[in-house]
């Protein structure tokens, strides 16, 4: 098994980027399941064949899918290093928060009598 390297804040700024649109996460869904052309990634949307070239573009600056030619076609499928990589990532920042939950939540647990201060005593009594 390769060790996984941290993803640099670069790296993770692209990962999120290239995320971040519903299109690039179904190009990226697709081409887990299988590898695809371009053409027949563009054939399953609304858009143009460019704006299909420019989500997978982002997909591939951001590592997350590998682009290779084959003839005139240029085939895509999702990299699953880079994929493991931002799930490590999204777990960890997972854990990150449920730990915080999990305190925020002993703190509101507490018994009313430990978090209420005693009242100070009147002098000249």
């Amino acid at each position: 098994m390769v060790a996984q390297r941290e993803l640099s804040e670069a790296e993770v700024d692209r990962v999120f980027h290239a995320l971040a649109t519903a299109t690039r996460r179904d190009i990226l869904r697709r081409t887990i399941e299988r590898e695809q052309s371009v053409s027949t990634l563009a054939s399953e949307y609304e858009m143009s064949f460019a704006a299909v070239q420019k989500h997978v573009a982002v997909l591939e600056a951001a590592n997350l899918i590998i682009k290779r030619a084959e003839g005139r076609e240029r085939l895509v499928r999702a990299n699953p290093e880079m994929i493991a990589r931002a799930r490590a990532l999204l777990a960890r920042y997972e854990e990150l928060w449920r730990s915080r939950i999990a305190r925020l939540d002993d703190l509101l647990a507490e018994p009313a009598s430990t978090q209420q201060h005693d009242e100070p005593k009147e002098q000249g009594d």
